[in-house]
């Protein structure tokens, strides 16, 4: 007796789908849209961001006050929430045990840190740009019942604090994206994160007295993240670094934790 053999199955690896950057960009969008944190810290960053400009508008009636100052204040509650999203978009990877499949799909690791960078703070950029605008419609109705126009005949002098503003909220989110690869754990990022945005300023003004002997520390609290993006956002004579200087810290900071983060993640298994 005599059996017919089944014809032998043909082998799908030869198929023609092909990992290309777009595509691992589109990768990371899915993982960082379907956090249900991102949209939660969203949220409440968009909550108090145009909560407390109107306290600040309604608060706040002196000469020479800018009503640009009261919609851009916040950022410095709300860059902890920049950097809370970044840290754990790649934390959240680690803990689930996710960041095999992704490494595995992509092995070339530069390019899973640049898609993930670039999602990052594009969607930071473009949330907080939102965000800020809506708090900028919020406190118009405060101001011109002072008779006080928004954003009055200078356009261009309240878009470009908004857009500085926005840009800092990326660079903030960088940095906890870089934390996030460096420490793997998503409670050590976030404190790291909180530590060099929020309490590192705190300590710095604390110790920065204009003392013979002490200005460095000045110096060292002007480079500060937190700081350079005040002075880029609304600079002042005499204050801070220039809206060059202060533009080239933040570059700075995201370049420093991009170089950490590629380092780590090219020596280290998942």
């Amino acid at each position: 007796m005599t059996t017919t053999a089944a014809p032998a199955m043909r082998s799908q690896t030869g198929s023609s789908y092909r990992l290309t950057f777009p595509r691992a960009l589109r990768s990371e969008w899915i993982k960082l849209s379907t956090l249900r944190s991102t949209w939660w810290s969203i949220g409440i960053a968009a909550v108090l961001t145009v909560g407390i400009a109107v306290l600040v508008a309604g608060a706040v009636n002196t000469p020479g006050f800018e009503p640009i100052q009261a919609v851009v204040t916040p950022f410095q509650f709300t860059m902890l929430l920049a950097g809370i999203i970044g840290a754990i978009a790649v934390t959240g990877e680690y803990s689930t045990g996710m960041i095999r499949s992704t490494l595995a799909a992509d092995p070339v690791r530069g390019s899973v840190l640049a898609a993930k960078a670039i999602v990052v703070a594009v969607f930071l950029f473009v949330a907080s740009f939102v965000i800020f605008i809506l708090a900028a419609v919020a406190v118009m109705p405060i101001f011109a019942s002072r008779d006080v126009a928004f954003p009055g005949d200078d356009v261009a002098g309240a878009l470009l604090p908004i857009l500085g503003a926005s840009v800092s909220m990326s660079v903030f989110a960088l940095i906890g994206v870089a934390f996030g690869f460096l420490l793997r754990s998503g409670a050590g990022a976030i404190a790291a994160t909180v530590g060099l945005l929020f309490v590192l300023p705190i300590i710095a003004s604390i110790f920065a007295m204009p003392v013979e002997g002490w200005e460095w520390i000045t110096e060292v609290s002007n480079r500060l993240p937190m700081t350079a993006a005040q002075s880029a956002i609304l600079p002042q004579d005499g204050f801070g670094l220039s809206v060059g200087e202060a533009y080239l810290t933040l570059a700075a900071w995201v370049a420093a934790g991009m170089l950490s983060a590629w380092a780590v993640l090219r020596t280290r298994d998942a």
